[in-house]
């Protein structure tokens, strides 16, 4: 079965400590720790996804990109760190992509995963960083 956004956001209500809403075709999400993603369907993808901070918030980007490119596979598993455009900024954000015929269970892993993963980074990340970045940006 090939997810739908209505059946995940059904999924993700009955889930304890996440705050769901779906506007348009996203599914956003929040934990108790203040953290915010969204969920797509795009074919036979279920991306997750969450900023983590504004590029022009980065000291040294080419610096901070080295450092993501050596580490967020070993540090981090299950999330990548790109870069999405909104409006007019960019923000690096972390994600992670699976199949839309994965399993419930499965979906849950890597949106806790990913949560996980996001307190992690913005602690390693620090140092880079010119003002602290609150969990939920």
């Amino acid at each position: 079965m090939a997810w739908s956004l209505e059946e995940l956001n059904t999924l993700l209500e009955k889930q304890e400590g996440l705050s769901v809403s779906k506007e348009g075709g996203a599914i956003f999400i929040s934990n108790e720790d203040g953290i915010d993603a969204f969920i797509t369907v795009s074919g036979e993808q279920l991306l997750v996804e969450s900023l983590l901070c504004p590029v022009a918030q980065i000291r040294d980007t080419a610096a901070f990109d080295a450092l993501i490119l050596r580490t967020h596979k070993n540090v981090f598993p299950l999330t990548t760190v790109g870069i999405t455009t909104i409006g007019d900024d960019e923000y690096y954000a972390a994600f992670g992509a699976l199949s839309s015929e994965s399993k419930a269970d499965t979906v849950m892993i890597e949106i806790d995963t990913l949560f996980l993963n996001i307190e992690g980074m913005l602690e390693f990340f620090e140092e880079f960083l010119t003002e602290p970045v609150s969990l939920s940006v």
